[in-house]
Order: C-alpha cells, then structure tokens, then sequence
C-alpha cells in the first residue's frame, strides 16, 4: 500500500497542500516548527482516525477554519482508492472512499494501514498503561476492524456504568438491579476485548523479540511481551508466547463477569468501574523484568522502536505492507538502530520520513524530498500526477 497523491485543506498550519507521492522513502524535510509533521499526520490520521500527538480533533482544524479536510489517492496492488475525510470538531466527521459516503467513519479503520514511529512512542516503555491500551487497540482494528465498533460500545457502556455506579453509591436499591444489566454488558464486550488482546500479544510478541535482537544486538538480552489485568484469568503479566493458551471469550467473559461480582462493594463505595479492559496493560519485559522502571534510557528507545518494527513485521506478514511513517527519530538514535531502522524502511513499499536536517537520514533513504518551509512544500524530484479534486 502506499498514497499516490494527498490533498490538504486547512488541516493543522496548511492552508492547502497538494502533493504527489511514490513508492519508497521520501523525505520531508524542513526547520522545526515548519509543518513537516502535519504532512505525515494527516496520512496517520486516515488510519486511526486520531493523532499520535494529541488526544481531540479541535488541533486538527487550521485556526480560523471550521473543518480540515484530507484527502488521499491509495493504491492497494492493481486497485486504486480515493479517501477523502472531513475533521468537524464539536460534529461527527464524514468519510467518503471513491466518492461513496460511508454511513459511519469508522468504516474507514482498516482501510488504510499505517506505523508510525515518533519520538512519543518513549511513553510506550516508559509512560503509563493509558499509552501501550491505545497502541493495542489501535492495533488490534487494524487487523480486525469489526473491533472497532466492539471497543465503541465497551467505552459507551463503561461510561454509562460508571455513573450509575455515582448514583447507586448515594441511593441503593434500584440502581443495583439496573448494574446487573449493564455489568452483563460490561463483561460481553470486555470479554471479547481480552480475548483478541491477548492473541494480539502472542502474535506480536515472537516479532517483538527477533526485532529487539536486531536493534539491540543478538548477545542482549531478550525482550518479551506479556498482558496484566484486573482479571486473573486474562494474565498476571508473565510473557506470553506462541505456545501459550488463549482462553475463549465466553470463558473470559464468565470469568470477568464472577471478578466484577466480586469487586461490586468496592466499586460502589469508590463510584468507578475496578474491573475490565481499561485497567489493563501491555507489559514489556527485558529479560527476567518488567521494563519499566528497569531499562535504561538506551534499552527503552530500543524497545520502543523494535515494538514498532515488530507492527510492521506482523502486518507485512498477513500480506500488505503497511505505509511506514517516521517522524524525526533518525536524529535521536545512535548508529546500531539506525541501521536496524533504515533496514527495515529500505524494504518497505512506502516510508515518509521527517527531518529537520537530511544528513539525518541514511544515504539509502534519501530517495525522493520534499522541501517544507514558509508556508510551502516543494517536490525536488517529481513524483507523477494528480488527483482529481473531489
């Protein structure tokens, strides 16, 4: 996969962009502050319909403007898809792919396939649970996107349990026979959550772990993945392989639901859900330790990166190369993982690179550049047509 063409319309600092793409690495490069890493954003954005940079729409919108608009031309081997999104802040967004507008935007997750590795993902090693849940999640639609509307709901009902928990805490009675609803729909979704995350994890995990010898050197030791949550049976942190079981989502289901029986006193007494996906969290391991509050600076941008080099691997493996985006990291690595990175950015059908400086960027890499600077993007090498406005 990779994007032909994207337009821009007052998204972040651009006005208007309209710029062709290629195959293979580009590079964007420009002063901080510039605009360079809106570019790369937008084409984040049509894969998880969010910013690796902050939490709401509002930042998306040029200041002044009432909506952003992307639009992008993709090919996907010998088909060509036209994706055009609008960012409304305060409205629901609106997605149209070849020109047909699809009933909900959500449709549009799994579509476009996209890793991204910017200097935030440090807080995926070193940050709290709140990060490695969203890598997670947004990994697991990728793949699978009928999860998306499944996490939708988990988060609907989540929010709706926790404030009759607010108001069973003040008047019981009532208000604990309708918890019994919704904690069964509570545990149907949060159930079928656990289930695919921790598939996820023990898929991802044999990548994690050959990734991180490429980055950090074959004599390091080893990193693992593993999934701790607030339901016993789901995982108590340990590393999670290949080989290890998966229990089914009915049996998860079952077991959230008797651990939500059990916590329901403290639940009211505190007036917030204790229990489900949302507690949970991805563990890293190196070596016999969980990584966090262990690795070093050096080991934890190591395991930041082979943790997306690892999302790469999985995805190229179920058969479409992901468009691999790298936001101003070459700067901020030594020499042993820019190699491991470059490497991989080599072989992918698409790379976009950020940099504030090109001698930044391995020789290999420096294929087609985009000078970004005063308002303006300027294509030092043409790189083919347009797309046609819609």
């Amino acid at each position: 996969m990779y994007v032909r063409h994207l337009q821009l319309g007052s998204f972040r600092s651009w006005e208007r962009v309209d710029l062709a793409l290629r195959p293979g690495p580009t590079v964007f490069v420009g002063r901080n502050g510039e605009g360079k890493t809106n570019l790369v954003e937008a084409v984040g954005y049509l894969a998880t319909m969010g910013s690796h940079r902050v939490s709401s729409d509002a930042p998306m919108v040029r200041h002044g403007d009432a909506q952003a608009v992307i639009r992008a031309a993709l090919r996907r081997g010998d088909r060509e898809l036209l994706v055009e999104l609008e960012i409304n802040p305060g409205r629901a967004n609106r997605v149209r792919v070849n020109r047909a507008p699809l009933p909900r935007p959500r449709e549009l997750l799994g579509l476009v396939r996209t890793v991204l590795f910017a200097p935030e993902d440090l807080a995926l090693v070193r940050g709290d649970p709140t990060e490695r849940r969203r890598f997670l999640d947004e990994l697991l639609v990728t793949r699978t996107p009928r999860l998306a509307g499944v996490r939708a709901d988990y988060d609907r009902v989540l929010k709706q349990r926790n404030a009759l928990l607010k108001t069973a805490r003040m008047a019981r009675g009532k208000a604990i026979e309708t918890l019994d609803v919704w904690d069964g729909h509570l545990t149907d979704l949060g159930g079928q959550l656990l289930a695919a995350r921790l598939q996820l994890v023990a898929d991802l995990g044999p990548h994690m772990a050959r990734a991180y010898a490429d980055v950090a050197g074959a004599d390091a030791v080893p990193a693992a993945l593993g999934y701790s949550s607030t339901v016993p049976a789901a995982g108590d942190g340990t590393p999670i392989g290949p080989a290890t079981p998966i229990p089914p989502a009915a049996e998860l289901t079952a077991a959230m639901r008797e651990r939500v029986a059990e916590r329901r006193g403290d639940e009211l007494d505190r007036g917030v859900t204790l229990v489900g996906p949302h507690r949970d969290d991805l563990v890293i391991h190196l070596g016999p330790a969980p990584a966090k509050g262990f690795a070093s600076h050096g080991e934890s941008w190591s395991l930041a990166l082979a943790l997306k080099l690892a999302t790469f691997a999985l995805l190229r493996a179920e058969g479409e190369d992901p468009i691999l985006i790298l936001d101003d990291v070459f700067a901020t690595l030594d020499s042993e993982r820019r190699a491991a990175l470059a490497s991989v950015a080599r072989s992918a059908e698409q790379t976009l690179i950020t940099a504030a400086v090109l001698e930044d960027v391995p020789a290999e890499l420096r294929g087609a550049r985009v000078q970004v600077g005063d308002g303006a993007v300027t294509v030092l090498e043409e790189i083919g047509d347009g797309v046609e406005d819609a």
